[in-house]
């Protein structure tokens, strides 16, 4: 069970000596991984590791106590001139088919949403300025489990990724990056689970496209890590409703997404690349996937909308569903955990798409959702330059 010590005095007692067991435990790492072969990796320094075991066991704490909040849409949007904040009106006409009947069965509804910008403004120092013929947008949802992460430049990997992105792919002009709903459950109060998020994504392209001017041959919907899984859900479910209400985006890009929410420990990377991972302690919790259910029965985190990259279902059960879907590219990291179940969803968009259909790109000795980290380089570049790479080959 999660935040077990999230009550006041426990929390701080915990935290202070979870902080002195942490600086106890450096020495171990420094020893456990002084020489190159005995590391997850040979080719990481002995500085990464360490980093990276450090990354693993304070999110242990945070999962014991509280996980940070973002600020709200109101603080952002209170210092727009330096967020690139811009609110984002409701859309529930679009909220159709299956995301319609998940949002009546967890009892969400539409909601005022929020996004930032990021890339060049307007002349008068404006953002969301209207699109120029041509312009390729990308339209990123950030990464966090569903329950925590911002679209803010307050939230480093974000602000990191983005900075890396618009500097090599000089074919996305801007960066518009939606602020969704965080979802919450046991033990705390469950709040916006599943679709809650979707459905403010689902809002934020309609405001690209009917208020920004964006011609959405020329939106790259992006995401990294759960963001990832929103993004290919904005896509399937822009192939499921009339194109002449709201025609589907011109690209996808995948960074690590979360392709199976089940996160089953099945043999292959999710128990190879444990060890080489930051993210452990964040599967073995478990809270992000028991937020995202909701009211949902538990079977539904098997099923393709939550988990396409899932070995719960066959290839033949969703065989066509990603006809109608734009070139893709997927980013995973070798020696990511949920490594084999981003194989699972290339090859299955491959069947349907064709092979020059789906660019898949595996950066060896990378974790999980690491364009955010700038410590992990030559990796992050390599990616960066991949994607740049792809980016030139889209209409």
């Amino acid at each position: 069970m999660a935040f077990r010590f999230r009550q006041q005095p426990q929390k701080t007692l915990y935290l202070l000596v979870g902080a002195i067991y942490l600086l106890l435990r450096v020495p171990v790492w420094v020893v456990r991984n002084l020489v190159p072969s005995w590391r997850p990796r040979p080719k990481w320094s002995l500085g990464r590791t360490v980093f990276l075991e450090l990354v693993n066991a304070a999110t242990a704490l945070l999962l014991e106590t509280s996980l940070p909040a973002p600020e709200s849409l109101e603080k952002l949007a209170a210092s727009a001139d330096k967020t690139g904040f811009v609110w984002v009106e409701p859309a529930p006409h679009l909220v159709l088919g299956d995301i319609q009947r998940f949002a009546e069965l967890n009892g969400v509804s539409s909601a005022r949403a929020g996004g930032c910008w990021y890339g060049p403004r307007g002349s008068d120092n404006s953002v969301g300025q209207k699109a120029s013929p041509g312009e390729k947008v990308l339209y990123h949802m950030h990464g966090g489990g569903f329950v925590m992460g911002s679209a803010s430049p307050s939230f480093s990997p974000s602000a990191s990724m983005f900075k890396g992105l618009l500097e090599h792919t000089p074919q996305i002009s801007r960066i518009f990056a939606v602020e969704y709903r965080l979802a919450a459950g046991p033990p705390l109060e469950i709040m916006n689970p599943f679709p809650a998020a979707l459905i403010d994504v689902i809002a934020g392209y309609r405001y690209l496209v009917e208020e920004v001017g964006v011609d959405p041959a020329n939106i790259i919907i992006g995401g990294d890590s759960a963001g990832g899984i929103l993004a290919y859900q904005l896509a399937r479910h822009l192939t499921t409703i009339d194109a002449s209400i709201l025609p589907n985006a011109g690209a996808l890009l995948l960074l690590s997404p979360s392709a199976d929410s089940g996160l089953r420990p099945n043999p292959g990377s999710m128990l190879d690349n444990k060890r080489s991972d930051y993210v452990r302690s964040w599967f073995d919790a478990r809270y992000s996937v028991n937020s995202l259910l909701g009211s949902l029965p538990a079977d539904e985190l098997d099923k393709p909308w939550l988990s396409p990259g899932s070995t719960v279902f066959t290839d033949a059960d969703i065989r066509g569903m990603f006809k109608a879907f734009p070139p893709t590219f997927i980013l995973a990291g070798e020696a990511e955990m949920s490594r084999d179940c981003m194989r699972v969803l290339r090859d299955r968009m491959q069947i349907d798409m064709g092979p020059d259909g789906v660019t898949y790109v595996e950066i060896a000795n990378a974790p999980h959702d690491f364009l955010g980290m700038s410590i992990l380089e030559p990796e992050r570049t390599e990616a960066l330059v991949e994607i740049a790479k792809w980016a030139r080959g889209l209409n």
